[in-house]
């Protein structure tokens, strides 16, 4: 009885002393501070994909069936090549969206033309094709969700998103 004592408390000594470690939550191998290196979270850092999506803007819109790029698609375009020129370790995926009207199928074709509208312009503004990819989602990932022009309006586009960390 006094050896099951004894065992019972050397347990519950074992016990408290692990629960005590205080900076086990704080493990910095597995949260490592940010350094310099590593790209800001914040919009107001002009390098920061934040800032990318919403001060240069991250989409263009289309009229319906075109995925010719309008003047004002071709200004936001601009910008966004600038700040790839001047970012030149980020990727970036292009998607392609639709309203939704039409088929499926037709609306999976318009994105993708939509998207290669996009990326085509922007690998003639220098940006290296290697760096984008395009993807279609047709009509199947609206932004607004309405029968009415000013939510198929709003669905068809393309947006540039930036990969979620640098190539090198």
């Amino acid at each position: 009885m006094k050896h099951v004592t004894i065992a019972a408390l050397l347990i519950a000594a074992i016990a408290i002393s692990g629960c005590s470690r205080r900076d086990r939550m704080n493990d910095t191998a597995l949260n490592p501070p940010p350094t310099a290196s590593m790209p800001s979270d914040s919009a107001s850092d002009p390098n920061s994909p934040q800032y990318f999506s919403q001060t240069i803007g991250d989409r263009v819109l289309f009229e319906v069936d075109q995925h010719t790029l309008t003047a004002q698609g071709r200004t936001i375009l601009d910008g966004q090549a600038d700040w790839l020129m001047r970012n030149g370790d980020y990727t970036a995926v292009i998607e392609g969206h639709a309203d939704e009207q039409g088929t499926r199928e037709y609306n999976l074709a318009l994105g993708s033309r939509r998207a290669n509208s996009v990326r085509e312009y922007l690998v003639s503004k220098g940006i290296a094709s290697g760096r984008l990819q395009t993807v279609t989602y047709g009509k199947e990932r609206p932004l607004a969700v309405c029968s009415q022009e000013s939510c198929y309006a709003q669905n068809r586009r393309a947006v540039t998103v930036i990969a979620a960390g640098a190539t090198s």
